[in-house]
């Protein structure tokens, strides 16, 4: 399959990110050569290790640059998304990051004559009735896309659930708050979730990459199990093999909590928005994955591969997964 389409070109945009990392190594696997713009090609040195990655130094919001770095390839895959804004510009940074990046996204297609594009959107984005300004803007970038392609782009998007893997920010976040605090307290913590597996994510795209039945389709990806976010945490924990105590809490403090590391702390380990995201369920109405032919992960089968530690469990599982590479 290789040897098929090795001249084959894609362009990665937000490749340099926990997902992008996933997917291209598959689509290099496929056979595929994969352009990755970004805003330093310094700090991307994991990736120049990998035959066929072009690593381009350049600002994707560039129309003109953007345009003229999709010629020649056969598809783009957006996947630059952002979980909070800097500073507090009452949404005006997701709507540069999502929906306004979009629009640049669909015109470079038409104007450099690529027409193919695979979009990464957010289960539950709802440009209308999205309660944060993450779930409305990424549902703008989806309208963006169906509005714009017309007939001479063929576009999937793909909305899934909280991604986990070795690199998450999920998992691992809640990981090093359980190492270094003895009681935690969790905002949202009946919220649900269906974690799905970043290698199944990029599978997903992978696999509808040369698919035409997957043209113009919007598929929710969703791992096996339904969890609370407390159920979550405690996962963790257990694998981890910790005492702590968790300690959900009730909406207003979840809130304060969510404003004091929004407008106080550094970095924003947690925002209003992203407390407002958790209000709403993010679990699948039909599975994406199984439409696509693929067995999607369990979180309780790949945490132990990267949180087990020295356990029997944590052993037990790498061994499992190495299995089947």
């Amino acid at each position: 399959m290789a040897a098929r389409h090795r001249s084959r070109r894609v362009c990665v945009l937000g490749g340099t990110g926990f997902v992008g990392r996933s997917l291209i190594g598959l689509l290099i696997r496929g056979g595929y050569q994969v352009d990755v713009p970004t805003r330093s090609r310094d700090r991307t040195r994991s990736l120049w290790v990998f035959p066929g990655v072009n690593v381009i130094q350049m600002d994707v919001h560039d129309e003109t640059a953007l345009s003229q770095l999709l010629r020649g390839c056969e598809a783009v895959i957006n996947l630059v998304g952002i979980l909070n804004e800097t500073g507090h510009d009452d949404g005006a940074g997701f709507k540069r990051a999502h929906s306004q990046l979009a629009e640049k996204v669909v015109r470079a297609c038409r104007g450099s004559g690529v027409a193919r594009l695979l979009q990464m959107s957010a289960l539950k984005a709802n440009a209308d009735l999205g309660p944060s300004h993450y779930l409305r803007t990424k549902g703008q970038a989806e309208n963006a896309i169906k509005s714009l392609s017309g007939t001479d782009i063929k576009y999937t998007i793909f909305r899934p659930s909280v991604i986990f893997g070795e690199e998450d920010s999920f998992t691992n976040r809640f990981a090093s708050l359980l190492r270094v605090l003895p009681v935690l307290p969790l905002p949202c913590a009946e919220s649900r979730f269906a974690p799905v597996f970043v290698e199944d994510v990029a599978r997903a795209f992978v696999t509808a990459l040369g698919d035409s039945n997957t043209y113009g389709q919007t598929y929710e990806l969703c791992g096996p199990d339904i969890y609370s976010l407390r159920e979550i945490v405690s996962l963790v924990r257990w694998q981890l093999g910790m005492k702590r105590v968790v300690v959900p809490l009730p909406s207003a403090l979840g809130h304060l909590q969510a404003w004091v590391a929004d407008y106080l702390l550094p970095g924003k380990p947690f925002s209003l928005d992203n407390f407002r995201s958790l209000g709403i369920a993010s679990v699948c109405g039909e599975n994406g994955l199984a439409l696509l032919g693929i067995k999607p992960h369990s979180l309780a089968t790949i945490l132990p591969t990267y949180l087990g530690g020295a356990s029997p469990q944590g052993r037990l599982a790498r061994l499992r997964q190495s299995a089947r590479r």
